[in-house]
């Protein structure tokens, strides 16, 4: 339980350490991206740990990384 929990941060970290460094806001990236705040903030945080493959992609699209960037290890 405690590697999925390490692996939820390392996601929501990777996720707004891109999104910073392009210097968006989650409401930009959300708009960018057609994916709502809410699931960004999720996803950042970690309260979000399941979505689905669409959204990864949808993120990953509007940061200028590939899905494996951001969501594997």
């Amino acid at each position: 339980m405690m590697n999925n929990e390490r692996s939820d941060k390392v996601v929501g970290f990777k996720i707004k350490e891109y999104r910073e460094e392009k210097k968006l806001s989650q409401s930009e990236l959300a708009r960018i991206s057609n994916v709502s705040r809410t699931t960004i903030n999720g996803l950042e945080n970690g309260t979000i740990t399941v979505t689905t493959t669409e959204t990864l992609l949808k993120i990953a699209e509007a940061l200028g990384k590939k899905v494996a960037e951001i969501f594997l290890e």
